[in-house]
């Protein structure tokens, strides 16, 4: 079983698996490393970065993440306004205070190294870290980022060998504790709730309870819905351009003064649609927060996490009976959705497009939604099918690597599309010509047969064809730009 401790982190933005998952990778290195060495001996750490890490990483905030992950920060406790602060000594110095106790030094130009045209055996987001002691290699460990902020080593991949990289990522971070109500796909989710009259909330609690005591998950839900209320509040006051280069203009803050005046009136209040415009600012402004490095919660991922906390605000302002327990029960009801989608297909960018990430949570909001509408476990199942298939073939085609364009307007038609996929199930008794788990494993396929210059490369798509080397002038740091990949005209 995924923990929903897992599927929903606390972090920074503006990638999980380009930010966050790197960040943690450099915890796991430094763990790793303390096991065999005075970290007063280390002289010199090195990072390498390949494939789609190294195509995309800088326009991701890779380089900085490692660097912040090297100097013992955590994603989800480290300070998001502070981070220029922290990288400081590091980028204008070249000293880097190694786990915050040994101060080395530490060159980018050199100690980064890019391998855009290289991948590692086993996942597109592959990274290692070396130390070296007296010139020597004392320690050097590969990584991979396999998406939503999990991190696989390749010792868990090589004891595995036999099973795709797929299978080998759910090994990975899947829980050998043993659950009341196991199950690995839709259909085996549907008996369970069928066999014991459960709805799909109460089966993933009762897995929880198995691992953590209830009021420990409910406070962690709680403080989930907290962040990402507060991501909202934030997108809704921040103002500006994007970083990166970009010149992507803040839209949300003007959006939300348009709509309060809209309120005032009659004739604009009238509108049957307005709650649709209000689901988009709400979407708008948790990818802003999220382009911007700020806080947020991987829901399943960075790139997609706008649309479960528009749906949870869509349910907040304009459903009846809103509470407390129903924001626990559709975050419930998500995280069992993503968790058969992890283990089945992937909600990696880098390894199926942007249906692994719109897609999945797409697929988790409409679930979690038609819960608190009062829907059947089927019927549930259904919406999250229907959230699936209308994403599917969904490319990552992030122009300058940034997850700005297209992803930051993706998640309002994705939060929009997750409601409809509600709606439509709620018409029905729960049976749909494709059932999930056909949704999925075709997801997987798709994902598959799709050509590497679509998955977060930035090497395809409107990564390329909408790409203005101009936007570029002032200097910014845009990977693709500055490694000679992607772009023909550079």
């Amino acid at each position: 079983m995924i923990s929903l401790f897992d599927m929903f982190k606390i972090g920074i933005g503006p990638s999980s698996s380009h930010t966050m998952g790197p960040m943690v990778a450099a915890g796991k290195f430094i763990d790793e490393l303390l096991q065999q060495y005075d970290l007063s001996d280390i002289e010199r750490i090195q990072v390498d970065l390949y494939g789609s890490l190294a195509s995309t990483g800088k326009g991701h905030a890779t380089d900085t993440a490692c660097i912040l992950g090297l100097l013992g920060f955590k994603a989800d406790k480290i300070d998001t306004n502070k981070v220029d602060e922290y990288l400081a000594p590091v980028l204008n110095e070249q000293l880097l205070n190694f786990a915050g106790k040994q101060v080395i030094s530490f060159n980018y130009d050199t100690d980064i190294v890019w391998h855009p045209q290289t991948t590692l055996p086993h996942h597109p987001n592959g990274l290692s870290f070396t130390a070296y002691i007296e010139g020597e290699i004392a320690l050097e460990k590969n990584y991979y980022s396999i998406g939503g902020g999990f991190v696989a080593t390749e010792d868990e991949y090589s004891s595995e060998d036999t099973q795709s990289s797929s299978e080998a990522d759910s090994v990975a971070i899947t829980s050998d504790s043993n659950v009341p109500y196991p199950f690995q796909n839709g259909n085996e989710l549907l008996a369970q709730c069928k066999k014991h009259n459960l709805s799909i909330s109460d089966v993933m609690m009762a897995n929880e309870l198995s691992l953590r005591d209830e009021a420990t998950i409910y406070q962690y839900l709680d403080e989930v819905w907290e962040v990402m209320q507060q991501c909202v509040k934030n997108g809704c006051k921040g103002e500006g351009i994007l970083p990166g280069g970009l010149k992507v203009k803040r839209r949300a803050k003007d959006m939300y003064r348009q709509l309060l005046d809209e309120l005032e009136s009659p004739k604009k209040s009238a509108d049957k649609l307005m709650a649709m415009d209000w689901v988009d600012l709400f979407a708008l402004a948790v990818n802003e927060e999220n382009a911007n490095g700020g806080r947020v919660v991987t829901a399943p991922t960075n790139g997609a996490a706008g649309i479960i906390p528009a749906v949870l605000h869509y349910y907040r302002d304009f459903l009846p009976h809103y509470k407390q327990q129903g924001v626990r029960e559709f975050l419930l009801t998500a995280a069992a959705i993503g968790t058969i989608i992890k283990q089945n297909a992937s909600i990696s960018g880098a390894e199926v497009g942007c249906q692994g990430e719109v897609g999945s949570a797409c697929a988790m909001a409409a679930a979690g939604l038609a819960h608190v509408m009062g829907l059947t476990p089927s019927q549930c199942t259904n919406a999250a099918e229907i959230g699936i298939e209308h994403n599917l073939g969904l490319t990552c085609d992030p122009i300058g690597g940034l997850v700005q364009v297209p992803c930051i307007e993706r998640n309002a038609m994705g939060a929009v599309k997750a409601i409809n996929a509600a709606r439509l199930a709620s018409r029905g008794d729960g049976e749909h010509h494709v059932p999930l788990d056909k949704a999925i494993a075709t997801m997987k396929a798709t994902g598959a047969d799709m050509m590497d210059k679509y998955k977060e490369t930035a090497m395809g798509g409107l990564a390329v064809h909408a790409y203005n080397p101009e936007q570029h002038a002032d200097g910014s740091r845009i990977d693709v730009v500055e490694i000679g990949v992607g772009y023909p005209q550079c």
